[in-house]
């Protein structure tokens, strides 16, 4: 797999191998300095694919060069060489930037100045705070506009978090949280991520060093939560936004501070001016002052302003002033003092302007967690049909109430979420607005658990209590649709599960977590897992309900065990099971061994793994539960190959294919044939273990599983090694190597290390 699209019609003329040759180094002497192939450098030399970016840092010291002009070594005749947006394993995390966005010269001057003066080596940390704490200022607007503008000049991509430190709709994103997606943002593969939060920040850490990257933090709470986010060396650029000063960031931590205030009244003029249209805006310059004022020259309310007046092209803009003036109230958080300037009143009379049914959807926006929100679930909040749905969202998208940041999905500024949340209290009943809740969490509720059905048929079924009348969950058609949802709702299903605690409907808040449990354990969200088990079990010890205690429990040791706290795995494990035994429940007494013995074997304890594996076999079959015995069958097999047992572990590895291909677990069959592989190669039939791990490799390709792709390629290099098919087995390795190198994962060296061996043996320099 190469690291971005093929450039063979585009050839570098030489640079790089010119490079090379005047720093003295042969391909072969560059590819041993940078731990690669020398068919690797060949290959970048002609233009056929591109080191990865934290190789670029090696490269440059190899070659004598500075790190910015790397880039130019490698790009093609016209072409660059890492195309924006294109180039595999370069983050490019940037929200959209704004569209006409109006002034702030100065602070875009300012900001281009700190990083000229920084030079190429330590551009460092800048903090774009707000007066007072003012909220919709244009904080965000102005880091990603110039972000943009100087994107270039940070080969190695750039990363983006919105930490929400003043979203009322929950608390601020913990910093191992934006730890956790800043990973996944630099191509970690999820079995390569630690569990615990302070191994998952020194791997975060490790892999910045060095690299020239931008990193935007948005919507900052505090020096605490930002700190653990920046990066040890000096190679990036740090934005941060906040309403607060992160004075200690300055004094501390040697930040530059840029303080944003409102835009000028020209600047506001002129915001107007470009969404009015200059001709509207000539005829009536008085209305067009009197709406800056009265909006506080603050970008969100001129935002707001401008869309109310553009809908509304036939009425004169003095009408529209004079109807804000008259609009009583404003938001307290942002009461400048003036009673001439009103941001709530902004908001009131944009949307009064709604239709009926697009007013309930906002205020019961207002309801909704976030961060954002789909089509479907926005039917299922407002109780309409999808259609209506997507019309009303249209409606507010068009006056600026929310915004469709990708397609099909919407969110709203802080400020305009705590407005509606304001007006749902105001206008609507208790009843209604439980309702609309109910509804929400019954939508995500019944769509992960269609979505986790297809993930892992094995999964412990939950009788779900049918989804209120109006709510509508989807249903995603198979396993790559499963996987995609959850991917969308990720971040939502989080804050869901806080509502659903929060709002007392303790059913939702162990179910949930629940269903989301295949997603975060496949996904490798140990922390995630643990903490939404953790609100699980305490929902269902309120309830008094001994099966959701039982599941919980099972679920948050087995979310232990993935962090490697077996103890407490064990104890939650024995919890669940004096439970389950109590219930008379086999299914997850099963499970439960199941667990155990996954505890046994990451401590090497085979027999105890075996022994438990063999009592969950029992008890699935027993009760004729055929997706769970499959599993079943894949670990005793793969235990009692650990136990040197290979005739009884290509059995049972058989029998676990034959029963997941039925049941259409393709975790599990992939992972079965493996453990076959496994076999058959200490069996000394290597063809057949070759034709295992091959079917290991088609089927984890499919599923875009690459780690596990990655995993069976090294399996079946082996294969070939042991019988000395040294071109096979090197191939193999190559193809699994190119992957790792890909996800930049550790296993990589072990695989480099196989083919550095291989080569020197056969005396080959490839």
């Amino acid at each position: 797999m190469t690291d971005g699209p093929a450039r063979t019609g585009a050839p570098r003329q030489g640079r790089l191998a010119r490079r090379r040759k005047a720093a003295g180094l042969t391909q072969e002497q560059l590819a041993e300095r940078l731990g690669v192939e020398r068919t690797t450098v060949a290959r970048w030399e002609r233009g056929e694919n591109n080191p990865q970016p934290w190789l670029r840092p090696r490269l440059a010291k190899a070659l004598g060069v500075a790190p910015d002009k790397v880039e130019d070594l490698l790009a093609a005749d016209g072409i660059p060489a890492s195309p924006p947006g294109k180039t595999a394993g370069v983050p490019r995390q940037l929200p959209a930037a704004v569209a006409d966005f109006t002034g702030r010269g100065a602070e875009l001057r300012a900001l281009t100045q700190v990083l000229d003066d920084a030079g190429t080596d330590a551009p460092g940390t800048v903090v774009i705070s707000a007066i007072g704490g003012t909220a919709g200022v244009g904080k965000t607007a102005l880091a990603v506009h110039w972000a943009h503008q100087v994107a270039a000049r940070f080969g190695d991509g750039q990363l983006y978090v919105n930490l929400r430190g003043f979203d009322p709709s929950g608390p601020p994103v913990p910093p191992e949280t934006a730890i956790r997606g800043f990973l996944d943002g630099l191509g970690v593969a999820p079995d390569h991520i630690p569990g615990s939060a302070e191994a998952q920040a020194r791997l975060y850490h490790s892999l910045l060093a060095g690299r020239r990257m931008l990193i935007l933090l948005d919507n900052a709470h505090d020096e605490q939560q930002v700190r653990p986010l920046l990066p040890a060396g000096r190679a990036s650029l740090v934005l941060i936004t906040s309403r607060n000063q992160l004075s200690g960031l300055v004094s501390a931590d040697a930040a530059r501070a840029l303080t944003l205030d409102v835009l000028s009244h020209d600047e506001a003029a002129r915001l107007l001016i470009a969404r009015l249209g200059r001709d509207r805006a000539a005829a009536e310059p008085g209305a067009v002052d009197q709406i800056a004022s009265l909006c506080a020259f603050l970008p969100l309310a001129l935002a707001v302003a401008a869309a109310r007046a553009a809908a509304r092209p036939r009425f004169p803009l003095a009408a529209l002033a004079a109807e804000l003036t008259d609009s009583g109230g404003r938001l307290d958080a942002l009461d400048a003092g003036d009673p001439s300037v009103s941001v709530r009143a902004v908001f009131s009379w944009s949307t009064r302007q709604l239709s009926d049914e697009a007013a309930r959807t906002f205020r019961l926006l207002g309801l909704h967690p976030g961060p954002d929100i789909s089509i479907p679930a926005a039917a299922s909040l407002a109780g309409a049909a999808e259609a209506d749905a997507r019309s009303m969202l249209r409606e507010l998208a068009h006056a600026h109430l929310i915004i469709e940041h990708v397609p099909g999905r919407y969110t709203l500024h802080d400020l305009l979420r705590a407005y509606a949340a304001e007006q749902a209290h105001v206008s609507d009943s208790d009843a209604d607005r439980r309702a609309a809740t109910g509804r929400v969490l019954d939508h995500y509720l019944h769509s992960a658990a269609s979505a986790a059905l297809l993930l892992i048929p094995a999964n412990e079924p939950v009788t779900l209590a049918p989804p209120r009348a109006g709510a509508t969950p989807e249903r995603p058609a198979d396993d790559a649709e499963a996987m995609a949802w959850f991917e969308a709702e990720h971040q939502v299903l989080l804050a869901v599960v806080t509502l659903a605690a929060g709002s007392g409907l303790d059913a939702h808040a162990w179910q949930l977590p629940w269903a989301m449990s295949s997603f975060l354990h496949i996904r490798g969200h140990r922390q995630e897992w643990a903490g939404t088990q953790r609100t699980a079990l305490a929902a269902a010890i309120r309830l008094g309900d001994t099966s959701a205690q039982a599941l919980s429990s099972r679920i948050l040791g087995a979310a232990c065990d993935g962090l490697g706290e077996h103890d407490q795995a064990r104890h939650h494990y024995a919890s669940s099971l004096t439970l389950y035994q109590r219930l008379g429940n086999r299914l997850g007494q099963a499970k439960i061994h199941q667990g155990l013995g996954v505890v046994a074997e990451r401590q090497n304890r085979y027999a105890d793994a075996l022994g438990h594996a063999e009592q969950a076999l029992r008890l699935y079959q027993a009760i004729g539960d055929k997706a769970a015995e499959a599993q079943a069958l894949n670990n005793v097999g793969w235990y009692y190959g650990l136990l040197g047992d290979y005739h009884q572990a290509r059995l049972f590895c058989r029998q676990a294919i034959t029963l997941s291909a039925q049941a259409g677990d393709r975790w599990t069959e992939g992972s079965a044939w493996d453990s076959l592989g496994y076999a058959e190669r200490h069996l000394g039939n290597i063809a057949e273990a070759a034709a295992c791990y091959q079917r290991a490799i088609n089927i984890a390709r499919k599923a875009g599983a690459r780690f596990y792709e990655a995993e069976a390629l090294t399996h079946l290099g082996d294969s070939h090694h042991a019988v000395g098919e040294s071109a096979g087995a090197r191939k193999a390795w190559q193809q699994a190597l190119a992957i790792l190198d890909d996800m930049q994962h550790a296993d990589a060296d072990a695989v480099r290390a196989k083919l550095a061996a291989a080569n020197a043996s056969s005396g080959s320099s490839a």
